[in-house]
Formats: C-alpha cells, structure tokens, sequence
C-alpha cells in the first residue's frame, strides 16, 4: 500500500490536505466537523461503517504529543485498506469483523495547540504574544489550547477536586499545560467530544497520549464490567503495561469522563517511550508495534 501518512510533522493545513486525500482515497470513509478549536479550525471525525454502537479513537489532546496523530492516521490508512480489498490487518479481516460496527476517529483534539508546538509563535496567530508569555517561548512543549487550558483537565470527572490540586501546585490560571479552565467543560474542544459521545452510543473509547508505553483503564473505583479484561488483552498485544495515574494526572480527562459518565470502558494508551514530543520520525515504528493492539480493540 502506498501510504499517504507519512513521519512528517502535519501542520493544520498539510493535515486538512492529508484528510482530504484519504477520503478521496476510499470513498466509504465519511468526514464531518463536530466542533471547531478556539480558532475556529475543524475538529473532524472519522468514520466506517453503520451499527448500533461505536468505537471511538481519539488523539492530539495536548500539542507536544502531536506525533499520535500520525499514528492515529496510519492505522485509519491500514483499517481503510484492510475493509477496501478484504486483505487482514494484524490477521483480522476488518470487512467481516466490523461488519454492524463502527468505528470513529478524532484524530486531531486539539488543533491549536498542535499548530503552535509544530509552527512556534506563528501558530497562535493574534495570540502569539499571550502563548509566548505562557511557555516562556518554549512553544515545542506547549500542551493546552489557544487559551492556556488543558483539554485534558476539562472533562467533567472530579474537575472541582483536580482543581484544587492544580492550585496546591501553583497553576492559578492559564498555562502551557495542567491547567483545567474555569470550569468543567469551558472549551470548545473538550464539548466537541463531550457533545458526540452523547449523540453517538460509543462501545468504548481510546485516548492516544505520549508517552510511557502504559495503559490506563480505570477511574478511581469505576471499574466497568469487561475493562480488566479487554486493557489486558492490549497489553498483552503491546508489550505495554497496565497503570493507574496518579497526583495531577488523576481525574479532569477524558476517558476518566466517559467511565464516570457511561459506566463503559474508556482507555489512556501512552504511546512511545521518551520525552515529548518524541521524534517525528519515529511515528511509524511506534504505530506497527501497537497495530495489533489497535486493531483489537476495533472488535472487541
């Protein structure tokens, strides 16, 4: 296959084009914006296949882990592949096994802050000034949106206690990364998600995050049924380890929402071992080594 997803850092508009290409590549894949960035920039999702329920991959919620996106995509190429000819991926034939199942992708949370650790100041646009202030011009590590808040403190799961540890850590207001917002729900990225897990039945969902090669799978005591299970069958796919976040990382997330919210498994899958963001270039070694692990969890 002539893949179109390649190790290259995909600014907002080289990812539209990308997008664009791979639908025009397979024509069943649908497109649609669910929501817009705090700039007004599309957050797409992905989709194949009818049924009653949904798998739901997510990734890019902070910036410096835009590298997930890629990954994110490259599966999607492989998936769409594996429907179009009716050739197996990781030994599954994706046309048989999701045949009354869907699958959807957001493979892009959070466009701003991308934009601003791939491109710099420039990124921001009007807000240059504001951003560069907020990372002390240390853009390539920037995590939280094009307002200083972290899509992945916003999520309505425990937000007021989260809170009250981000103010015990000294993080008062805006920020590059760790701070929640005003309250729960306050960006329009966070209620993009938020808005279609309410609309769509969603199976399970997954969060793709950099990096540590760890699974999370719970939420505090919520637990739902077949979650031990399935988180490990992944790991056992990946050679990735079964984790519980701690401290600042516990709570205000999204896939801590969706448990708390649904009571259906939701995933954190840290991708990558190294520091964010992790070399471009290694985006595809990643994506084979946890393909198989991807592709499970399409069908379970």
């Amino acid at each position: 296959m002539d893949r179109l997803t390649k190790n290259i850092d995909y600014d907002y508009i080289s990812f539209k084009k990308l997008i664009k290409e791979i639908c025009e590549r397979y024509s069943f894949l649908n497109c649609k914006t669910i929501g817009k960035s705090c700039s007004g920039k599309d957050i797409l999702a992905l989709s194949i296949g009818k049924g009653y329920e949904s798998v739901l991959f997510t990734a890019a919620f902070h910036g410096s882990e835009h590298i997930t996106t890629n990954i994110l995509l490259m599966f999607l190429e492989d998936l769409c592949f594996s429907v179009d000819k009716g050739v197996s991926l990781a030994g599954i034939n994706m046309r048989k096994a999701l045949f009354g199942r869907g699958i959807i992708i957001v493979p892009l949370v959070n466009p701003d802050g991308c934009e601003i650790s791939i491109l710099g100041k420039i990124g921001a646009g009007d807000r240059g000034d504001f951003i560069s202030r907020l990372c002390k011009n240390d853009f390539a590590h920037y995590n939280a949106n094009l307002r200083g808040v972290d899509i992945n403190h916003n999520f309505d799961a425990d937000w007021e206690y989260l809170r009250q540890k981000e103010l015990k850590s000294g993080i008062f207001g805006p920020s590059m990364s760790r701070y929640g917002g005003e309250n729960a729900e306050s960006e329009p990225e966070t209620k993009a998600l938020c808005d279609l897990c309410r609309q769509k039945r969603m199976r399970h969902v997954l969060a793709l995050h950099s990096q540590g090669e760890v699974i999370y799978w719970s939420f505090g005591d919520k637990k739902p049924v077949k979650s031990e299970r399935m988180a490990q069958i992944m790991a056992t796919s990946s050679g990735y380890a079964l984790d519980v976040p701690i401290g600042l990382a516990s709570g205000g997330g999204f896939k801590d929402w969706f448990i708390s919210t649904f009571n259906r498994p939701g995933f954190t899958i840290e991708v990558g071992n190294g520091k964010n963001p992790l070399p471009i270039d290694s985006a595809f070694a990643i994506y084979k080594s946890i393909c198989e692990m991807l592709s499970l969890s399409a069908i379970m």
